[in-house]
């Protein structure tokens, strides 16, 4: 594996320098809007080794410099014992921040080989072993905001797969309450494109870990659902920001889920003064 080096932009350009700030400004409307971190919150932002991991962790910890309230940031990273995995990448990477950091060794790697048969994708159960973990390490450590780093082309693609796939209308929340109750999620990044998130990792030359280690290959469906989307992009500018923003205005009496909207009572009411 070649040698990952672990340097950030020393003079910024005037592009990526606005490109941060639009980025930061994103991020800071995301937490307001969907009031995701408060005086005295514990984050544990989970670091992947990825671009978009690294871009959240380091514009969390430019707006905690200038936040209007206290919080902490702790990165956390999970070592799950692929073969060839640069262990010493991100540590290095954190010390030289002088961010406090926590590395969990667990090999799942192991298990998914021995529960996935050759030749299937991975990244589903690699991807539910890894939150168990780090919910469990939250939840001993007293974490009040668990963050990830799923973005707006995230929230989009996984909406798409739920509709063509799952027969339901859902996407990623920018927040939400785990199904135990025991934790909070924030996705601080929900407001940005992946192309800014590429853009802005590319310009901070972070060390970027990539997820081909274990030889899986990405969601086959998801990949079909982000190339329809980039040729939408392409052929229709504007279509995938409309999009987002209705994820954002729902209209339940326009659909046809009656648990989310009193049909019946429709039959009660008057006419219309």
């Amino acid at each position: 594996m070649e040698a990952l080096r672990i340097e950030t932009e020393k003079k910024p350009s005037a592009t990526s320098k606005r490109l941060g700030a639009r980025l930061r400004g994103l991020v800071g409307r995301a937490i307001g809007d969907f009031t995701m971190i408060g005086e005295g919150d514990r984050v544990m932002v989970c670091l992947s080794g990825g671009k978009d991991s690294y871009t959240m962790l380091d514009l969390l910890l430019s707006l905690q410099r200038s936040a209007p309230v206290s919080f902490e940031i702790t990165a956390v990273n999970l070592d799950q014992k692929q073969p060839d995995y640069p262990a010493h990448v991100l540590p290095d990477y954190l010390r030289s921040l002088g961010v406090p950091f926590h590395i969990l060794e667990q090999d799942t790697y192991s298990v998914v080989k021995r529960v996935i048969p050759e030749g299937k994708t991975m990244c589903s159960l690699c991807s539910r072993l890894r939150r168990g973990s780090l919910y469990t390490f939250a939840a001993e450590h007293g974490f009040t905001r668990i963050a990830l780093g799923h973005h707006r082309d995230d929230i989009i693609e996984t909406l798409f797969l739920n509709l063509f796939h799952g027969g339901s209308l859902k996407a990623m929340p920018p927040k939400l309450r785990s199904d135990d109750g025991r934790h909070v999620v924030i996705r601080p990044l929900a407001y940005c494109s992946e192309r800014d998130i590429a853009r802005y990792a590319s310009a901070r030359r972070f060390p970027i870990i990539p997820c081909n280690l274990c030889g899986s290959q990405e969601n086959l469906q998801r990949k079909k659902i982000k190339r329809m989307l980039a040729d939408w992009s392409r052929e229709n500018p504007g279509r995938i920001e409309s999009i987002f923003a209705a994820i954002g205005n729902v209209a339940p009496s326009q659909l046809a889920d009656r648990d989310l909207f009193d049909f019946s009572a429709l039959d009660r009411c008057g006419p219309a003064a």
